[in-house]
Formats: structure tokens, sequence, C-alpha cells
């Protein structure tokens, strides 16, 4: 699947990915779009114009050959209430990981384990459901297109408890093929695939930077602090601010197409990185410097809401990143972001990046090392010295960086080329500890 080019004058989007106030992803069990509409109301008053919604996986397809057809009608009714608040969604497939919580059916693991990325009966089976999803979603006007899941390759990371290794070939295989499903049953929507940020972190991983920029309709990013940046440099240092616009220039290197859409996918502010005080101020340096990208679609939120303190067994983190209260009000974040969002819709030229930092690739365009470009890693301080002597640097392979016509076209005059041998990243995703001291006591509910 190709890529789809921003339309000539849209406006920069706005959005949430869709954290429900009750039961949280649970309430796809028995949902209760009077409960959606409550959480869609909110996020339409503070100016948002789409969502991003989890159906669980699990939920959809318990057995691989039984997708059910009361939980997509479900997916569709949620689609046609942000219709009814002027938003548009988009639409996670394969559900995935979320906030810790791995939501995979059990015809795939234990007894019956199968790589969900290699196994055939398992692609069948998740081609199955893309479809069903589609076919059900494709004539909804609101509906932005599938993302084929939230950071599913974490299911195969070396980290991970029980990972399904994959190869670079085995990982776009898999994209490809549910891509194309997507596209055969809701065709010429922005079908897109998501990463945590191993794919530009973590060296060995099946995931890689070229086939995040790639392939899809755009690339995805999604930026998080608690992977070394806040813990080396600071919560509200500029190498945290900006870390969101990081990651997309770095994901400008790998595109094949100029023209190439990114979308600031997944961004939010972590307990563990800041204090209440500063989240507000932390979304607005990260929106606005992201916002100075070229050919950014747009920015989404996470999340919508607050977790409830009355579910159990989250990282502490999870309970308060929310623009919204569990019940219901607005906090002081989501009003910032309400605040800055008619400022940033209309775009504005970016700012020229004559200066280049050479990202070593091999034959393969994987970077030579992932971990340079990690916090801390070569890359990356060179990126954050650019930023404190007050430049705005691009990143190129050391491919393109051998291409005067190539640079010529970018703007860059001037290369950068990090000592690999100095600088050591300090890459971890630190957002699965929790403190089961504190954990609520359960409820039982008729």
């Amino acid at each position: 699947m190709t890529t789809t080019p921003l339309t000539p004058g849209a406006p920069l989007r706005f959005g949430a990915n869709y954290t429900p106030a009750k039961n949280w992803m649970h309430s796809w069990m028995s949902l209760d779009l009077d409960d959606v509409r409550r959480d869609f109301a909110g996020l339409a008053e503070l100016g948002l114009d789409h969502v991003r919604i989890f159906p669980l996986w699990p939920v959809l397809q318990p057995n691989r050959t039984l997708i059910r057809e009361e939980a997509v009608a479900d997916v569709r009714a949620v689609v046609d209430v942000a219709a009814e608040f002027g938003m548009d969604a988009g639409v996670d497939v394969i559900q995935g990981h979320l906030s810790s919580f791995d939501f995979i059916p059990s015809w795939l693991f234990t007894w019956h384990d199968k790589n969900m990325f290699t196994h055939p009966l398992a692609l069948s089976g998740q081609v199955a459901l893309v479809e069903s999803l589609g076919a059900a979603l494709r004539d909804a006007g609101n509906f932005l297109g599938f993302t084929l899941g939230n950071e599913t390759n974490q299911f195969s990371a070396s980290v991970h408890p029980s990972p399904w290794p994959v190869t670079e070939a085995e990982a776009a295989n898999w994209i490809t093929t549910l891509l194309d499903a997507a596209e055969r049953s809701a065709p010429g929507l922005d079908h897109v695939h998501s990463e945590y940020d191993a794919a530009w972190y973590l060296d060995g991983h099946g995931f890689t930077p070229a086939l995040a920029a790639r392939l899809g309709a755009m690339t995805t990013v999604h930026s998080w602090i608690f992977n070394g940046t806040a813990q080396r440099y600071g919560g509200r240092s500029a190498a945290s601010d900006r870390h969101a616009e990081y990651m997309i220039e770095v994901s400008r290197a790998f595109q094949t197409d100029p023209a190439r859409p990114v979308w600031l996918q997944e961004v939010g502010a972590p307990s563990n990185c800041l204090t209440p005080e500063q989240t507000p101020g932390f979304l607005e340096a990260t929106v606005r410097s992201a916002a100075r990208t070229e050919n950014l679609w747009g920015v989404t939120w996470w999340c919508s809401h607050d977790v409830s303190r009355s579910l159990a067994d989250y990282p502490e983190l999870e309970y308060s990143l929310g623009l919204i209260e569990n019940g219901g009000a607005a906090k002081p974040i989501g009003r910032r972001f309400a605040e800055i969002i008619p400022e940033l819709r209309e775009r504005r030229p970016a700012p020229e990046r004559t200066l280049g930092i050479v990202i070593e690739v091999d034959g393969d365009d994987v970077p030579v090392s992932r971990a340079a470009m990690s916090p801390g890693g070569a890359i990356f301080q060179a990126w954050v010295d650019a930023c404190d002597a007050g430049a705005d640097a691009a990143f190129v392979t050391s491919t393109t960086a051998e291409d005067a016509a190539a640079l010529a076209a970018r703007g860059i005059s001037d290369l950068v080329r990090p000592d690999l041998s100095v600088g050591v990243g300090s890459y971890s995703s630190n957002n699965t500890v929790v403190d089961e001291a504190a954990a609520p006591t359960p409820e039982v509910h008729a």
C-alpha cells in the first residue's frame, strides 16, 4: 500500500486515543453507547477532531473462525457516535498491547501457541478479522482507516516475557498482508501500522525504521519520554520536550517518498517523569515542536480519560495520563490542549533544516547501531547538541549522505557524522512497574 499525500492546505489534525472513562477498554465486553457519548462530548468540547479507538481482539475474535457480529457492530456504533460529535475515528484492529496489558485470544498462545506474525493459520485469522471490520466500516463517512494494531511489535521484542520473534522479512510480510486486506475491504482510506520505539532504538528488532517509514499510507510515531530520555536529560529538558520532533525527523531519514505524511499517533505526559504542574507545559512544548515538522498529518494525545482508581494492577502512571478526569472534568493538560489547537490548526512553513545528522546504515537500510539513536547514544546526543546550539537538524542515512542530489532536494548543506564508538544509549520502556501494595480491594459487580 502506497503513501497518501496530504491534501494541500489541509488543517493540522488534533485528537485523542480513546480510553473509556467507565471500565476502560473492558467496556467493549458490554458496550454502553450513552457512556461513549458522555466521553465524546467532553473531547469535542476540547476542540478535538478525531479519536483512535481500540476494540479488544479477544472480544472480537475469541476463536480463529468466530468473529462476533455483535462486537463488530459495536465498533461501527462507536464510530457512528464519533460522527455525532463531528469527529472522525481511526480503528486499531489487532488489539494488542495496551497500558502494559496484552490482549491475545486464547487460540494463539499456551497450548495453542502460534507465532501471530508467521504462522499461516494465525495470519489467515487476522486477515479475516480485518476484512470483517472493513466490510462493516467502509461506508462510514468519518472512518479514517485502520491501524493494524497498537504496538504489536511488542510481541516480537526480545524483552517480551513470551516473544514471537520475527525477521525483518517476516515482519514486512505480516504488515503488507494485513494492509492489503484492509485495502481490499475498505479501499481508499489511510491504513497504517504502528510500532513502539523498539523499532527505532533496539538493535536486532525485526520491525525496522525502513518498514515504519515506507509501508502504509503514513508513518506513525509513538513518542514516550520514559524510555530513558527523561531519566537521562530531565522531564522538561529540550531532549524531552522535543523527543517527538526527534522521532519524526528520524523517520524522515528512512522514507523514500518525500511527500509522505507522518502521524504523531501516540504521545503522552507520564507521571513517572513529570509532576502534575509540568504536564500542561510539556504538552504545549511537545505539540508546538511537532507542528514545526514537514508533512505532519496530526497529533493524537494519549489519552482521552484517566483510568479509574477502582481498576487494579496498572502501572501508576496509567491512572493519570488522561486529558479528562475519570469523572468527566477537563484537566489542566486538557485545557491547555484546547487553548493551543485553534492557533496550530493552520499550517505554517516548516523551518529550513540545513544541518543533517548521519545515521549509518547497512546495505538493507538497517541502522548499524539503533542503540546510538536511543537516549544518550551518539546520534541522539548530536540532536541534543544541535538543539542546544539553536539549530534545527534533520537526519539522513549514510546512503543518502553520499547522494548530492538527494541532499540538495532536502536543503541540507552541512553534515554531522556522529562517532558511534562514543555515547552509550540507555533505552528501556519504563512503564510496566506495578505497585502491588497500592492495589485496590477487588469488588464484586452483579
